[in-house]
């Protein structure tokens, strides 16, 4: 089974193909203005790396829709616009609160509300606590694997950052989304949870989509 990458050609993008400590995770990487139908061919889930430029994803859709309409599985990181191009998917803004580790005793609000899903056999709440980028709600079908506490939330409501859509739109495909950022932080050489987070998410879609190689 082969595991894809779609990424924007930055430096952090570059820094995790690249870069000695995520080398070979990737089975194939895919420049997102170049990606078209040959460059999917074989793939059974693509990471769509965080910080892609929006307009991009958008001009991509419909080759991303067909991939899901054929069964593949996208894996949508944060900050990727992915309301304005990925189906069912509906994101709010909040402020995202850099600093509240400065805080003695303070709880961010992050909750794993799905214990039972596999990619906690790799994630834990140590890859999951560092900020976050807006909320999400669900899509009818979708299970909500890490939420925010209403406590957590500025808005008093809470929400989603991680959930798990499988069967979209009827069809087979399936979709993870999350608003982390993980590669943005890994490839910045800041925030090491970040770093743990995308290197345990790797090992879950080792076991997930590339078992059987």
């Amino acid at each position: 089974m082969m595991l894809a990458l779609l990424e924007g050609g930055t430096y952090f993008h570059k820094e995790a193909i690249e870069g000695e400590r995520l080398t070979g995770r990737f089975d194939r990487t895919i420049y997102a203005p170049e990606l078209d139908a040959a460059a999917l061919a074989g793939c059974d889930a693509l990471i769509v790396a965080d910080r892609i430029h929006p307009a991009v994803l958008r001009r991509k859709r419909p080759l991303l829709l067909s991939y899901l309409a054929a069964g593949g599985t996208l894996i949508v990181l944060g900050e990727n616009r992915a309301q304005d191009w990925a189906p069912g998917v509906a994101w709010e803004f909040r402020p995202t609160n850099f600093w509240w580790w400065l805080e003695k005793g303070a709880d961010p609000g992050h909750r794993i509300v799905a214990p039972g899903h596999d990619i906690f056999h790799h994630v834990g709440m140590g890859e999951l606590v560092w900020h976050y980028h807006g909320l999400l709600t669900p899509p009818p079908g979708a299970t909500s694997l890490v939420e925010i506490t209403p406590e957590g939330d500025p808005h008093g409501r809470g929400g989603s950052i991680l959930y798990d859509h499988r069967n979209v739109g009827g069809g087979p495909g399936r979709m993870i989304v999350t608003t982390l950022d993980p590669f943005y932080h890994h490839g910045s050489f800041f925030m090491p949870a970040a770093s743990r987070f995308l290197g345990k998410l790797l090992d879950w879609t080792d076991e997930a989509f590339r078992a059987s190689r």
